[in-house]
């Protein structure tokens, strides 16, 4: 059983959850830490986009505003994200470690079985999803319209999404983990023609994804989904997990990064 650290971060404004994954790649590609579960919350809520998706024309600046949420963008690729009520999970580790395969694909798999256990610790009976034909047919800037390879499902309804990059030898692979989904208020985050077409895609998007506590006759709190999550990763990847408190030099590392990228309207509308 290998050693990791965990950093439970709780609930940190966007652009401080962004800067701290970055921070935590760089010191373990420094040497300074080891692999690093991460697990933290929004405060407040805010829309992530990926590293690559434009925000002009697709994305409802001032619907975020409107509802006090903060938009700001991703080191990961993929489809925008609405973090509100959710348990949001970072994996840190070295492309070089011996569990990892060069593959993104499979290293997802390898990954997401700490999401499987998680799901089985509050007894949802969750699946790898395995999608046939090419993904991202439908040009939606929304994350939860469709699933990626080995993500979870239930009932085939995404119920977590995931993102990874590799960045000088390092894997961040982070994670969305609806706990509630207000659907209404996501779908405010985005551009269409009109709102006929705005409604006929939340209604559609009801059928493709889910949160743990439409799948559960008794809610979860934000700390009893963590506690499961964390179990099911010490499960899933056979991993003890060693508690990781940032001290004041590294809390002051975190908040230069994310000055100078994460709260950047440059970096944030711009790329």
């Amino acid at each position: 059983m290998e050693t990791w650290y965990f950093v439970d971060s709780n609930h940190l404004s966007p652009a401080l959850n962004m800067a701290m994954d970055e921070a935590l790649m760089n010191w373990h590609r420094e040497g300074k830490i080891p692999p690093v579960l991460r697990f933290y919350g929004w405060n407040p809520a805010g829309l992530s986009v990926g590293y690559f998706q434009k925000v002009n024309g697709k994305i409802d600046i001032e619907g975020v505003k409107r509802h006090g949420y903060e938009l700001v963008r991703r080191q990961t690729g993929g489809r925008a994200v609405l973090h509100d009520n959710e348990l949001t999970y970072s994996v840190i580790v070295s492309e070089q470690h011996p569990q990892m395969p060069a593959s993104v694909k499979e290293a997802y798999l390898i990954i997401s079985k700490g999401l499987f256990e998680g799901f089985r610790e509050l007894n949802i009976k969750a699946e790898f999803a395995i999608p046939e034909g090419k993904l991202d047919t439908t040009g939606s800037a929304v994350c939860f319209e469709e699933p990626s390879w080995y993500e979870l499902i239930v009932n085939g309804k995404k119920t977590a999404g995931s993102a990874q990059t590799r960045k000088k030898g390092i894997i961040l692979q982070h994670g969305s983990i609806p706990i509630d989904m207000d659907e209404t208020k996501l779908f405010d985050m985005f551009i269409y023609k009109n709102d006929r077409i705005k409604e006929r895609a939340r209604k559609a998007f009801s059928d493709k994804a889910s949160s743990i506590n439409s799948l559960l006759s008794e809610p979860k709190t934000f700390d009893e989904v963590k506690s499961a999550f964390k179990k099911g990763f010490e499960k899933g990847l056979d991993l003890n997990l060693q508690p990781f408190t940032l001290n004041e030099e590294q809390w002051s590392e975190v908040h230069k990064i994310a000055e100078e990228r994460y709260t950047n309207d440059e970096w944030n509308y711009s790329r």
